[in-house]
């Protein structure tokens, strides 16, 4: 949900969100964030990147705040670099993967919106997860579809759902 008050990049740079927010186009926009199933989630899947990732080549960071435009920044709920870590605080760069875990206030539109901002920054993997329906998506280059596994490519990724969706 957006503030409605336009405000700068330099002024959403300087100051602390708690969550920390999206910034588009002038406008602070709130995260759906703070359910259970949301958290699990969350944490499951970084744990599992995480206890992988010099077998892979992947750092991995929630809610790391991604500049995908001048104008606007993303904080995914997590987001994976594949080879160096970055030197940057604020990732300038595409990820090789964004992660969106769906809230219960979260409409698709706005998802999609997301979706579609790290996609044009060169994002090569965007997954989306909906711990309700215990499903998956992945998003690569315009198409999206459901997955049985959240797996990439360069470097070989592969996540199964009940790794991050148990009951």
């Amino acid at each position: 949900m957006a503030t409605g008050t336009l405000i700068s990049v330099q002024e959403y740079l300087s100051t602390a969100y708690s969550p920390d927010c999206d910034y588009v186009d002038g406008e602070v926009v709130e995260r759906n964030l703070g359910e259970k199933d949301h958290s699990k989630s969350q944490g499951r899947l970084f744990a599992f990147l995480f206890e992988r990732r010099r077998q892979w080549g992947i750092h991995v960071y929630p809610e790391q705040r991604v500049q995908v435009m001048p104008t606007r920044f993303r904080v995914p709920d997590i987001c994976v670099i594949a080879g160096p870590e970055p030197d940057e605080q604020i990732f300038t760069s595409p990820p090789f993967i964004c992660i969106e875990i769906l809230s219960s206030a979260d409409r698709w539109s706005q998802v999609q919106e997301k979706i579609n901002d790290y996609l044009s920054f060169g994002v090569r993997y965007v997954w989306v997860i909906d711990p309700w329906l215990r499903k998956a998506f992945a998003n690569t280059s315009g198409s999206m579809h459901e997955v049985p596994e959240l797996r990439t490519e360069d470097p070989e990724i592969i996540v199964p759902l009940a790794a991050i969706l148990e009951e």
